[in-house]
């Protein structure tokens, strides 16, 4: 698995451990939190889709980090670089999902930067998506902030595509200074 781990200002984004399923349960599994996408009906459902993505960093060479709060020393989220494990076919794409109490802090922000700026600088990759509901005003924000362009509707996700290239990524600018740790 990906052993990757990266440290910000105020994150340590780290590789999925076993212990992490319920505190990121007790998020997949808020209605009101994942409205905008995948909610686990159950602890299993949970348990399936984190081991999944976190399984997939064999395949890829990345996978979504467990996002903890350093000065509380606290899970707070998810998110970062996939491939969607259980459909491939969408690309590269950066996505992410925080506990409610921690929304509008621009930890989303933070960590979609981070994974930006690993994906670009670290794995030399040369282009990112990324998918949010059109409803989902905090989501394209987010986006926009660090750089995607829409490109348009999907009917088949009932989302936006968006995306962005390394030659629009101006590292300088954009950086959020993530540390990488060994």
């Amino acid at each position: 698995m990906d052993s990757t781990a990266l440290k910000t200002s105020r994150l340590l984004l780290r590789p999925f451990h076993e212990e992490d399923i319920d505190p990121l349960f007790e998020i997949q599994g808020n209605r009101d939190a994942m409205r905008y996408t995948f909610q686990a009906a159950s602890r299993e459902a949970a348990e399936r889709n984190l081991r999944g993505y976190a399984e997939s960093a064999a395949r890829n060479g990345f996978a979504p980090w467990t996002a903890v709060l350093q000065s509380e020393d606290r899970i707070i989220g998810w998110g970062g670089l996939s491939i969607d494990p259980f459909d491939p076919g969408w690309g590269i794409e950066v996505s992410y999902f925080f506990h409610p109490n921690y929304w509008g802090q621009g930890f989303a922000t933070e960590l979609v930067g981070t994974a930006l700026d690993h994906g670009f600088q670290s794995l030399r990759l040369e282009l990112i998506g990324a998918f949010a509901r059109p409803e989902n005003l905090a989501s394209i924000r987010v986006l926009e902030k660090a750089g995607f362009r829409f490109l348009h509707y999907e009917p088949k996700l009932e989302r936006n595509r968006y995306e962005i290239g390394r030659d629009h990524w101006p590292i300088e600018e954009k950086s959020t200074g993530g540390t990488l740790l060994d």
